[in-house]
């Protein structure tokens, strides 16, 4: 195939005469490489470039000779804190290589499409307020679809709205008086949110923590509140229903939801990730490559499941899920918390009949049964189902291992026809059942949000598990992750 790759012609901008460049060959065929100039860069700083277009004939990723692989950063991982990675290197106008195992970037936020249908992979709503996402996303160019702010809970054998007082003033002075706590539970919920928008961010992760549930029982709220509505609401956030993740989390999230607007892209969850790969430089990613060791030596070595080897000239950031770390690394497996988890089951229905035409999230406030939330998701973004169709999403905490899908599928069913009536659950569809057994990292307390990403000579890791377990935090973690590769490479150019 073709890529079209910028050779930079690298500027001084006033730096000493004295100062040395590392000349890097990237070979890229059996009869070409590419030769960049480096700087021993006295700062981390974007490189000044004037670029040219050079045409490049490579081929496919198997094609190569373990000694014909060099570049200059190698990426593991093409999920949001791998591309958030990439992103920050080719800012910085330094070469790097993805390699992705899978057949797709995205990691755990991807979509499939299915029958005309867009089924996310699990519970996944995007929050606009996330300030690194501003930073790095089109907005605009995701169509991002907006929910109700706030829930309807299911209690008692009926519905009961909880609205967000600022978006939806009227509504919310309704439920004053519903089951769904009282009236000093939704005074105390405007305070909360005074406290946390009172905090920076950076205040917010390194504040002093405790388990959720122990903030909010604190705070003052009830227990009637607490069980109707943060257990399921938070709990869908989290997948904790116990709300042990530590407040740190709780009080960003938060903060995000007062500053902005839970939504989905039109074009499903893993269209963040496609946009960020889409502004990469072309062949910089690298599909079906697994790699399966990382040289700890401060060789800068990868190697592939096919037999090949990488060499980064720079280093090498690790951009995988928690649990593959060690593995990847030869290291010692920690002793972790259990990882989070979820099912999330899939329905088909005549957009005529569903019960609801807003764009609302369903929480069970109950205390009873297996499903935690669900919603139609047509009913956010229309797009995620053909036309005449409605798409049911239906969110369980845990992994249910034990349980086949099909007896999954007849309780969900069965429960969610006390909810809306078996004349119009029986006629649903079963399209999909996903069980993902790492949704999130674990982050009970005690935790570290601000880690330091090296963990090794040249070697740095990234992801959700090391900041907060947010798409912001995978991103935010792959900027840190290069910050520190620059840092190094000032302290030993060589």
């Amino acid at each position: 195939m073709e890529i079209n790759c910028m050779k930079p012609k690298l500027h001084r901008d006033n730096w000493q005469e004295k100062q040395l460049h590392k000349s890097i060959s990237y070979p890229l065929h059996s009869s070409m490489s590419l030769t960049l100039s480096l700087p021993s860069l006295p700062t981390p700083r974007r490189f000044s470039f004037q670029p040219r277009s050079v045409q490049l004939s490579i081929d496919s990723p198997g094609s190569f000779s373990p000694s014909e692989r060099q570049t200059g950063v190698v990426v593991i991982g093409a999920g949001l804190a791998g591309l958030a990675a990439a992103t920050r290197l080719h800012s910085e106008n330094i070469p790097f290589l993805v390699l992705e195992a899978s057949d797709a970037v995205g990691g755990r936020v991807r979509t499939d499409p299915v029958a005309g249908f867009l089924l996310d992979r699990g519970f996944q709503i995007f929050i606009t307020a996330y300030p690194e996402a501003k930073r790095l996303l089109d907005y605009q160019a995701l169509d991002l679809q907006k929910f109700y702010a706030g829930a309807r809970v299911y209690y008692g054998g009926g519905f009961h709205t909880v609205a967000d007082p600022v978006l939806h003033f009227w509504d919310s002075i309704q439920t004053l008086t519903n089951p769904i706590g009282t009236v000093l539970d939704k005074l105390l919920i405007g305070l909360a949110r005074l406290r946390v928008l009172s905090r920076s961010d950076e205040e917010i992760l390194a504040a002093d923590e405790v388990p959720t549930i122990e903030f909010l029982r604190k705070f003052g709220f009830s227990e009637s509140i607490i069980g109707r509505f943060f257990r399921p609401f938070f709990g869908g956030v989290f997948f904790d229903r116990e709300l042990e993740t530590t407040s740190r989390l709780f009080d960003f999230i938060f903060k995000c939801l007062a500053l902005g607007d839970n939504t989905l892209p039109a074009k499903g969850i893993s269209a963040i990730p496609e946009q960020l790969a889409s502004k990469l430089p072309t062949g910089s990613v690298l599909l079906n490559s697994k790699v399966v060791s990382v040289d700890r030596s401060g060789s800068g070595t990868v190697r592939l499941q096919n037999g090949d080897t990488i060499k980064s000239e720079l280093g090498v950031v690790v951009a995988v899920e928690e649990p593959e770390v060690a593995k990847l690394l030869g290291l010692k497996p920690a002793e972790k918390k259990p990882a989070r988890s979820t099912v999330c089951l899939y329905f088909s229905a005549d957009r005529r009949q569903i019960p609801v035409r807003e764009p609302i999230l369903f929480l069970n406030g109950s205390g009873k049964g297996i499903v935690n939330n669900m919603f139609f998701a047509t009913n956010v973004a229309p797009s995620y189902g053909p036309p005449g169709k409605a798409l049911v999403s239906v969110s369980l905490i845990g992994l249910y291992d034990a349980v086949s899908d099909a007896d999954l599928t007849a309780q969900v069913i069965g429960e969610l026809s006390d909810w809306f009536g078996e004349s119009i659950v029986g006629s649903w569809e079963h399209l999909r059942t996903y069980r993902v057994g790492f949704a999130q990292p674990n982050q009970s307390p005690p935790t570290n949000l601000v880690q330091d990403p090296r963990i090794g000579s040249g070697i740095y890791v990234c992801g959700d598990h090391v900041t907060s377990a947010t798409f912001d935090g995978a991103l935010v973690s792959g900027g840190r992750a290069v910050e520190a590769l620059l840092r190094d490479r000032v302290k030993s150019p060589n």
